[in-house]
């Protein structure tokens, strides 16, 4: 354990249940899961929680579609989710859906409390109206012709040819989406959340700019919208919806219902509350503004917007703790270019599964990838065989299958002891404290080439001892053991560094080499003599590339 105990509730991004998991979100929950792995190797109190967003609109109208109630649908699709996730040995603790009576409850005392603030305004607005569905028309929901380039059936709010962004109002023959009707205009009483007011501004200033150890891309991207006192962009926050509508009422305003923005992060302590109740934790003593435990939420840089000015300002005058951090990652594209379904690159999670390919394969890929910043990130799929193939088949699980099978046949599985002292294994475990900070900062690249490093100095340990040169002269017995014991105790060290990443493999090995499930602080053990290891079973295979013809294939 390390010397500060730490209790951490974290988070990723809620799926949206009107669609599948691809692997462009995957990104972001293997990202999340490597760092509560590491965080639980070090000891800490970790919890590790997430749900299905299953409200709005367009949840609504899919499940018309489909001849079920929404709640038939969000159902069906969080048992897809759950699925995947588990496939792709995401640990969560509580995996919840944001319909349900906790958020409900939490999202309804909030609202109060916000409009107890004086936070809450109601205002007439005109907005386009479906007259033969007979509903409000979110902008994504009415097409026409941009007003700027003249491009056709383009969406509501922004133009994908020229870029321009507008209002619905703007576009030229305008249409539903839903109907195919022509969008009328309607004046409706909505409420908004008054993010312009300057308690709002002034809080958002200190906790973006000062408070918050926010990434600096994020930190700067904020300061444009809440500038200097007098210069804020921020504007005031529509928070409401009208019928029909799948979500939860607003209090004392029948037919009027939170926009799913509003409880979709409320969702994060719905899916922790209910936790808490299953488990006996004091929910509030995580939630309140002095607490010692710690909150982080990992999501994608669409979405920082919501995460850094509506939330922490949306917890902060309902009276409950901030967010110690958020962190934020950049878009994954495929061989360079944007994921396609035309092109098989909208690859889904279970695809990945069905078409027989080994899901830490892709954890250790995305690792390779991801650091602490929000650039983009590619999968490039010549690099994803030729990496995985190298790193993990040709340079770490190598090193087992290169001297398992000695101790084994020779050895009765059995380890030296003298061994365990040898400068190598010193090099290794004095590397453990960088790994560990670079896993702490979420630079997982820079903690896989330091890994990888190791392991190309044990390889050439192997080479350089050659013992299968020594098992051919029987009076060098004691010598063979020895340097099979390094190479297998160099090889569980390596497997402790790459263990968040690799869960299933470092159980594999666990169970192979005999030895209870290893903390970070199990750097500071060694293999012993009284705990024979197992005879040695292929821990992962490569991957073929006709593996990858087959996933393309798939997803067309």
């Amino acid at each position: 354990m390390s010397k500060t105990h730490r209790r951490l509730l974290v988070t990723s991004a809620l799926p949206y249940a009107n669609g599948q998991i691809h692997i462009g979100h995957l990104v972001e929950y293997i990202q999340t899961d490597i760092w509560v792995r590491f965080q639980r190797m070090r000891g800490h109190e970790v919890h590790y929680v997430g749900a299905d967003d299953t409200h709005g609109t367009p949840i609504m109208l899919r499940a018309e579609k489909e001849g079920l109630s929404p709640k038939e649908l969000i159902a069906k699709v969080w048992k897809e989710h759950k699925r995947d996730f588990d496939n792709f040995l995401i640990s969560f603790d509580n995996y919840y859906t944001t319909d349900s009576p906790e958020n409900e409850q939490l999202s309804q005392s909030i609202y109060l409390k916000l409009r107890d603030a004086g936070l809450i305004e109601m205002r007439s607005i005109e907005q386009a109206y479906d007259p033969v569905k007979e509903m409000f028309l979110p902008d994504r929901f009415i097409k026409g012709e941009c007003p700027k380039c003249g491009a056709k059936d383009q969406y509501g709010d922004s133009c994908e040819k020229c870029g321009a962004t507008y209002s619905p109002t703007d576009l030229k023959n305008p249409f539903s989406v839903v109907s195919g009707a022509t969008p009328i205009k309607k004046v409706s009483d909505h409420y908004f959340f008054k993010l312009s007011d300057p308690r709002c501004e002034t809080f958002l200033r200190e906790w973006t700019q000062i408070k918050t150890p926010l990434q600096p891309e994020a930190r700067n991207k904020m300061k444009e919208w809440v500038g200097q006192p007098g210069d804020s962009k921020l504007g005031d926050w529509d928070i409401s919806r009208d019928a029909p509508y799948f979500g939860f009422q607003i209090p004392d305003a029948p037919g009027k219902y939170f926009y799913v923005w509003l409880d979709a992060p409320i969702g994060y302590y719905a899916s922790f509350l209910n936790y808490c109740q299953t488990k006996g934790l004091n929910f509030e003593e995580w939630v309140t503004p002095n607490t010692t435990t710690e909150q982080y939420h990992f999501i994608g840089k669409d979405i920082l917007y919501f995460h850094t000015l509506f939330w922490p300002a949306t917890l902060h005058f309902a009276g409950y703790r901030t967010p110690s951090n958020v962190f934020a990652h950049g878009f994954l594209t495929v061989d360079g270019e944007k994921m396609s379904k035309s092109r098989g690159t909208l690859i889904s999670a279970n695809s990945v599964i069905e078409t027989g390919f080994n899901p830490e394969w892709f954890r250790y890929y995305f690792a390779t990838k991801l650091n602490d910043s929000m650039e983009d990130l590619d999968l490039n799929l010549q690099d994803f065989v030729a990496r995985v193939n190298s790193d993990l088949l040709g340079k770490y699980i190598n090193i087992a299958s290169r001297s398992a099978g000695f101790l084994v046949k020779r050895f009765d599985g059995m380890v030296s002891d003298e061994a365990m002292s040898n400068p190598l294994l010193t090099t290794i475990t004095s590397s453990s404290e960088k790994i560990a900070q670079l896993y702490e900062s979420r630079e997982y690249a820079k903690a896989l080439r330091l890994i990888m490093e190791l392991a190309d100095q044990v390889n050439a340990f192997v080479d350089e001892n050659k013992p299968w040169e020594i098992a051919k002269d029987s009076q060098r017995e004691a010598e063979l053991q020895k340097v099979c014991s390094v190479t297998l105790e160099a090889f569980r060290l390596l497997t402790l560094y790459l263990k968040p990443v690799l869960p299933a493999v470092a159980a594999g090995v666990e169970d192979f080499l005999s030895i209870p499930p290893m903390g970070w602080n199990d750097v500071k053990t060694t293999l012993s003599s009284t705990n024979p290891i197992k005879p040695y079973k292929h821990l992962m295979t490569r991957v073929e590339a006709p593996q990858i013809e087959a996933l393309l294939a798939a997803n067309l």
